[in-house]
């Protein structure tokens, strides 16, 4: 609970419909002089609901990439936080605005259709393997600050939601300025999109079905897929042989060398694309001269 419009609005809403349910954690990353008080408040909030509600301190130094460290540690303490008291998931109140202002960031980047899928309403906490629910993704940013507003409830405005040296800030604010631009059909394509790469990971699933182990050990493939298709393949062999699964442009790069008839090493998975088959073995570690 950051004590912002869509986290106030989350918890009334959960207090609503399930009050001895869930317990309120707000995160104190420690960067704002304001965040203590913020946090107070948000504790107050659920002493007088009767909510159970922890504050997690955190000492997290600002400089270079604070936005992304913050969201790291403040997932690994949910964690700590979900394991302690109990809990069976982690509920966060990311919205239809949080959606598109993802869309957009992630196109800046070229993803590809995992990116651009979005949030899930259903994921995984990142770095752990509690479930992430995220039941707010249809609601506007307005109709959760009107629920805090019809119900009395005060709420924060955080500055740094406007700081141009955030790029989130920077895409909020043109996408805010951008009158023509329907934020709800933007939430709903990211919705079509994890439906498109949900059918692809099936798919993926059933051709890696196809992958033979050989008499000396390797993995075997013969390539015949659409190339989107190829990609999640040769993360299921990685999966299987690596020390880690890679994604976007490294894993586009290892399968074009193969496709090529090359040979190509990536997260300690030898692929050899010479012959029909690609063959998979494990690298052999490397050895400084």
């Amino acid at each position: 609970m950051s004590g912002g419009p869509d986290s106030i609005a989350l918890l009334l809403l959960m207090h609503e419909v399930a009050p001895r349910n869930f317990a309120a954690a707000t995160v104190d990353h420690g960067l704002r002089r304001e965040s203590a008080d913020e946090a107070a408040q948000v504790a107050a909030l659920c002493a007088a609901r009767g909510i159970s509600h922890r504050t997690i301190t955190l000492a997290l130094p600002g400089g270079a990439g604070v936005q992304a460290r913050a969201r790291a540690a403040r997932y690994a303490a949910l964690s700590s936080w979900l394991d302690e008291a109990g809990l069976a998931a982690l509920v966060t109140a990311h919205h239809a605005d949080d959606q598109a202002e993802t869309l957009v960031m992630r196109l800046n980047r070229g993803a590809g259709l995992r990116g651009l899928a979005g949030m899930r309403p259903r994921a995984v906490v990142p770095g752990g393997e509690w479930p992430l629910l995220r039941p707010l993704l249809g609601w506007r940013k307005a109709e959760l600050e009107a629920i805090c507003t019809r119900r009395g409830v005060a709420f924060a405005d955080d500055p740094s939601n406007r700081d141009a040296r955030f790029e989130r800030a920077r895409v909020r604010a043109g996408m805010t300025s951008a009158e023509w631009l329907d934020i709800n059909g933007m939430a709903v394509s990211a919705a079509h999109l994890a439906e498109a790469d949900a059918a692809l990971d099936w798919a993926a699933a059933r051709a890696l079905e196809e992958v033979r182990e050989t008499p000396d050990g390797a993995l075997a493939w013969r390539p015949g897929v659409p190339r989107a298709l190829a990609l999640r393949v040769l993360e299921g062999v990685a999966a299987r042989l690596g020390r880690s699964v890679p994604r976007g442009a490294e894993l586009a790069r290892w399968h074009d060398a193969l496709a090529a008839g090359g040979v190509a090493t990536l997260a300690g998975v030898r692929g050899d694309g010479r012959g029909q088959e690609w063959r998979f073995t494990q690298a052999l570690p490397h050895r400084p001269a």
